[in-house]
């Protein structure tokens, strides 16, 4: 699939914030009219996959203050200037869960919102989980917990969990790799 850079007029950095930036472009539509359109511009994250030696996930409760409430999901962060995403991974799962891996498997990427982003989501299996206790930032506040494959089935098919991320990698997993 090709770029689609040459319908793009203009593009103003409109809001710059620590996690992200907004550029407004101007494209071309079919019409031939100018077109404005609103992009967020991240830097990318990760998504990691923790499984215990009992083929339990680790999974985290996050109060997430921009749904309202505190939602189950899969440990995640953004991408640092330069940071090569495996690394992310590790700093992630350390900062969030308390685990450190022996071994961090990448899986696949996605782009979590297409329509208004270009974040490009690294998703990584971890295995060999030891734990050295969280290392959460200070607006965090998350509560690890590890939960049997079946019970986190039965959690994405009632509705327990809702968050994107989560419900798309623990599927992949179990559809796509070996246990």
């Amino acid at each position: 699939m090709g770029e689609l850079d040459h319908r793009v007029h203009n593009r103003e950095r409109v809001f710059e914030g620590t996690k992200f930036a907004v550029d407004v472009v101007d494209l071309v539509g079919r019409s031939g009219a100018t077109l404005h359109r609103e992009i967020v511009v991240h830097s990318g994250a990760v998504v990691i996959l923790a499984l215990t030696a009992d083929d339990e996930l680790v999974l985290i409760r996050n109060q997430r203050f921009a749904v309202g409430k505190e939602i189950y999901e899969l440990p995640a962060g953004t991408l640092e200037a330069g940071e090569d995403p495996a690394d992310c991974a590790g700093r992630e799962l350390l900062e969030e869960t308390g685990y450190r891996a022996d071994t961090i498997k990448q899986l696949t990427s996605f782009y979590t919102t297409p329509g208004i982003c270009n974040e490009r989501m690294h998703a990584f299996l971890a295995t060999g989980l030891h734990h050295e206790g969280q290392q959460l930032e200070d607006g965090e506040h998350i509560t690890v917990e590890t939960i049997p494959r079946k019970r986190v089935l039965e959690m994405i098919q009632n509705g327990e969990i809702e968050d994107a991320k989560t419900i798309a990698m623990i599927l992949f997993q179990q559809l796509f790799t070996e246990k």
